[in-house]
């Protein structure tokens, strides 16, 4: 079994792109610049963006983090927005979700700037994604492209399974695995809620990625002996064995499925830390623009 760092993989990506800002801004040129929004006082919310305000620092970009209350209406959302879109100065933008109930998050996504949409989320850009043209792709399915091809993981003619269909990660890998490309030339299959014999068809993998979000979903017996797993799901759950009280589970049943896989991503230090790195990546691709 060789585990799929996505911890050491990230760090990689991160020292690659802080050694081209350096050369751009040694050449006269303007650092990258991220923008992120975030509205309201979601704890995970504000984990996730402070990490990626960090990750700025890290690599050299400037960043701007504007906080907005809870209860602000989605026009002036729309509006902080459509600053951002005009401003010259910033190169992309985030909009961290999830939002407050009364605002549409469909229509925000739709509101930032194709050229600035570093998330990947607007549907141009998963259009483009579609078709193999230039795009911003989403950073978590971006982040599971590239720990397969650092780690060369042979994806051509191979039956790839994937468990979930959200926008944001099920249905975008699962479109980039059946590409005409590498990663991707694999017959691909997307199991979801309403799927029936998910046993059977996971047995048959050569590629298993599982995005659910129900902790030790995937056991032993639905695993093909020497198939590459990637869990991007994360569930924290009590535990009266760590300090905190707490632990983080995936998907997948790491400990009772390592040993008969031939890849795996750890949960965590696995999918998460190559999102972060990729939204960089797309940040660095869209101040060239």
């Amino acid at each position: 079994m060789i585990l799929l760092d996505g911890k050491k993989t990230s760090n990689d990506i991160k020292d690659e792109i802080a050694l081209e800002v350096n050369g751009i801004v040694n050449n006269g040129g303007k650092k990258p610049h991220l923008a992120a929004i975030l509205v309201g006082n979601n704890g995970a919310s504000e984990t996730y963006v402070n990490a990626k305000v960090k990750a700025c620092e890290k690599v050299g970009f400037d960043s701007t983090l504007i906080r907005l209350k809870e209860a602000i209406t989605e026009d002036e959302l729309i509006n902080e927005i459509i600053k951002i879109n005009i401003n010259d100065s910033i190169d992309g933008l985030i909009v961290q979700l999830p939002l407050p109930k009364h605002i549409d998050e469909k229509k925000i996504i739709n509101t930032i700037s194709i050229e600035k949409d570093v998330d990947g989320f607007h549907p141009k850009n998963i259009g483009n994604m579609t078709l193999n043209l230039p795009c911003f792709i989403p950073a978590t399915p971006a982040g599971i492209i590239e720990l397969i091809k650092r780690y060369n993981i042979e994806t051509s003619g191979k039956n790839c399974v994937v468990i979930g269909r959200s926008h944001i990660v099920g249905l975008p890998i699962s479109i980039l695995m059946a590409r005409n490309s590498y990663p991707g030339n694999s017959t691909v299959t997307i199991l979801h809620s309403r799927s029936k014999n998910i046993n059977e068809i996971c047995k048959k993998a050569d590629i298993l990625i599982v995005a659910l979000g129900k902790a030790n979903f995937v056991t032993s017996e639905m695993i093909k002996e020497g198939a590459s797993v990637i869990d991007v799901g994360i569930t924290r759950v009590t535990s009266n064995v760590t300090k905190s009280g707490w632990k983080l589970l995936g998907d997948v049943d790491f400990e009772n499925v390592k040993d008969k896989v031939s890849y795996i991503t750890p949960v965590p230090g696995g999918v998460g830390p190559m999102t972060i790195a990729m939204l960089l990546k797309n940040t660095l691709s869209a101040s060239k623009l």
